[in-house]
Order: structure tokens, then C-alpha cells, then sequence
């Protein structure tokens, strides 16, 4: 099964619908107009069953096959939500909000699902349904969880998920996997540190809550070098460090430091967790302050299941004649809430030669639609073949 004609004919209706969302993104849970274009254009496609207001603002549609003999349900999810960034792309169909982008190509997942939908609800050649599953708040919100949390596995019974994602990097139109861990577990913490601030000409009057966080951050890293097994993955990064002074000559009192831990297994992520906690905590002792931690349990692990993962690695070669090892990848993915209530599997598509992902340089590449939109559809096809 090679790229369907059927999404080449449907390609400059499907990228003028990308082109939409991108000149009109929003950010989290705020996606209104985008889930109501969605709604609206799955209503038109006669999908048997509309449903908004699913995890907040996500939006549901179920499409039964000409028969149901098998009594199999399959979810399709993509993305909707934008990212708090400034675009500086200068396309024709930029950014209309300041300050808000597609630099993800949630805009590009949820085309390729709705050119997905659109020809499954004229087709129907499949035995079962499909229940596509479009998504707010992957970027840090926790949509996924949210959708999941609102019961939206059990209230369509659905048995399997699918989700993609584009890929800058990977040749456009090719695909990659990988079974297990794929996407890390991203947790977040606030660390206050208080000293005794004073006069920069009498340090030995303080407790400099800078110099305690100088070595801090420092100490921190011996998390990756001397506690994890070296085979594991972890990364501890420090990304802010706020002083309660900003003047050339005052010692600061308090200091605070934020940042995130990235890990791939559930046992990785309590030791970071203890070893975070102790070496801040400790380590303000050592110099007469006292540090404040807390720890914020974000994304927990992707994991591909098994079976999942080698049946969507066959629907992609049967496209595009291959289908690669995908790296393991330390940004998280809130699909993974998804894939802890039922077996399932995530897959990359290749975006081509473009800005990374989360740059303001970045824009989804629209001649991967035909293949995103044909993996969509091989999924149904071949999971539930018609009876």
C-alpha cells in the first residue's frame, strides 16, 4: 500500500487547512477556534459521532466501518495546541498572533488526521471503528491526561492508540519507530535557597545564598556522572537562577533556581527525584542556608508497546519502503498518558531538511501530508481489514 492517490488529490484542500491553523494558533487549553474548525469539518465528513469538550477544548469523532463483525475500536490522536513563540518565518501565512506559533506542527498533525477522517468516512472500508482523537495541551498542559481522565478510553471502548509526530531530520516522507521507552518522563523543580544577604564589603556578615547555588548547581550534575547507572538516561538541567538582589553591592538573601529532569525509566526517575532533593538540601547546610525544593512530577516515560510497535512499522514500509530505529528521544510527549490506559504505538514522519522543532524558524512541511495521511488510514485498513 503505497501513498493513496486519494491524498494526493486531497492535498491542496489538506494544506490549505493546515495553513489556517497556523495563521491562527493557540496555545493550550485555549485551542476554541481550532477545535471548532475541527468539529465542524468532521460533522461535514458525516462522521457518525461528534463530541467536543473532552479533556476541556479536545474533540472526538467516531467513524464506523461498513461492517463491525470484529467489534475492534482504534484510536487515531493528533495534537491542536501552539507554543508561546514569536514567528519568524515570514511565510505568507505567518502567525496573525503575537507572541503565538505552530513551531511544532501540531497544525500539520491535526491536517493530516482530518485528511485522515475525511476519507475514511467516505470509504469505509474496514471492519470496526476508528475513533480520532484531537488533542489540546500537549505542550506542557497535559492534555493527553486530561482527555483520558474525562473517560474517553472507556466511554468508546477504545481497545488501541495511535499518534505521530513530524520529524525534522528524518527524509521527508520516511518514518521511524522504536518499541519501549521512546520519549522521556520530564518533571520540573523550584529550588529556594535563603542566606543571610548583607554589604558585598563584609561577606563574612552573610550566608550568599549565590555562592550556595554557584555550588549547587555544580553538585547537581553528579546526579548524570556518579549516581546513574552509566548505561541509564538522565539529564538534570538548570534553566533559571533569580537573585533577590540586583545591585553591584549587595550579597544577595535568597536565590532561586528551576529547571527540569529528563529520564527514561520509572526507577531512574525516583533516584533523581531523592538524589535532586539531598544534594540541594545538603548542600545549602554546608554553607549555613537552607534550601526549599520542590518537585513537580511532570510526563511520565513514552513506552511503545510491542505488538503495536511492529504493526505500525509494517503499515509504514508498506508506504514508504522502509521504516527506521528511531533515537531515543529526551523531550517528553504527553501521548504517553494515552498509551498507560491501552496498547499502542507512536510513530515519527520525516519533515525533511527543516528547523528543529520548537524554533521560531520552523514550519510543518506540507509534502509530508499524503504520507502522515496514508499511515492514518493503513493503520484502520489493515488493523481492521474489511470483512
Amino acid at each position: 500500500m503505497p501513498v493513496k492517490n486519494r491524498f494526493a488529490e486531497l492535498l491542496p484542500e489538506i494544506t490549505a487547512w493546515r495553513r489556517d491553523l497556523h495563521e491562527n494558533p493557540e496555545i493550550l487549553f485555549e485551542t476554541h477556534r481550532t477545535a471548532a474548525v475541527v468539529a465542524d469539518k468532521l460533522t461535514v465528513f458525516g462522521c457518525d459521532e461528534v463530541v467536543t469538550g473532552i479533556g476541556r477544548t479536545g474533540v472526538v469523532g467516531v467513524i464506523k466501518g461498513k461492517t463491525d463483525t470484529s467489534g475492534k475500536v482504534i484510536g487515531l490522536r493528533a495534537d491542536m495546541d501552539a507554543l508561546p513563540i514569536h514567528e519568524q518565518t515570514g511565510l505568507a501565512y505567518k502567525s496573525k498572533v503575537d507572541g503565538a506559533m505552530h513551531a511544532c506542527g501540531h497544525d500539520g498533525h491535526t491536517a493530516m488526521l482530518l485528511g485522515a477522517a475525511k476519507y475514511l468516512s467516505e470509504t469505509r472500508n474496514f471492519d470496526g471503528t476508528v475513533v480520532v482523537i484531537f488533542q489540546p495541551a500537549e505542550e506542557g498542559g497535559g492534555g493527553g491526561r486530561e482527555m483520558c481522565q474525562d473517560g474517553m478510553m472507556d466511554r468508546w471502548n477504545i481497545q488501541e492508540v495511535y499518534g505521530m509526530h513530524n520529524w525534522p531530520g528524518i527524509p521527508l516522507g520516511q518514518f521511524a519507530i522504536r518499541e519501549g521507552a521512546f520519549f522521556a518522563a520530564t518533571d520540573q523543580f523550584d529550588i529556594t535557597i535563603e542566606g543571610r544577604g548583607g554589604h558585598a564589603a563584609k561577606p563574612h556578615e552573610t550566608v550568599d545564598a549565590t555562592v550556595v547555588a554557584a555550588h549547587m548547581i555544580t553538585a547537581l550534575q553528579t546526579i548524570a556522572s556518579r549516581n546513574a547507572d552509566p548505561v541509564d538516561q538522565v539529564v538534570v538541567s538548570v534553566t533559571s537562577i533569580v537573585s533577590s538582589s540586583n545591585a553591584y553591592n549587595v550579597i544577595a538573601q535568597r536565590v532561586h533556581l528551576k529547571g527540569t529532569v529528563r529520564t527514561m525509566s520509572g526507577d531512574m526517575r525516583a533516584l533523581a527525584q531523592r538524589r535532586l532533593t539531598a544534594i540541594a538540601e545538603l548542600s545549602a547546610q554546608t554553607f549555613g542556608a537552607k534550601a526549599e525544593v520542590a518537585y513537580h512530577l511532570g510526563y511520565p516515560v513514552m513506552a511503545n508497546h510491542p505488538t503495536q510497535t511492529a504493526f505500525a512499522a509494517d503499515v509504514a514500509i508498506s508506504i514508504a519502503g522502509r521504516c527506521d530505529q528511531a533515537p531515543l528521544i529526551m523531550g517528553g510527549e504527553d501521548f504517553a498518558f494515552m498509551l498507560e490506559e491501552r496498547p499502542g504505538a507512536y510513530i515519527l514522519v520525516g519533515n525533511g531538511d527543516s528547523a528543529s522543532v520548537h524554533h521560531a524558524a520552523y514550519n510543518f512541511n506540507d509534502e509530508a501530508i499524503p504520507a502522515g495521511c496514508s499511515w492514518w488510514a493503513g493503520i484502520v485498513e489493515q488493523r481492521m481489514p474489511a470483512a
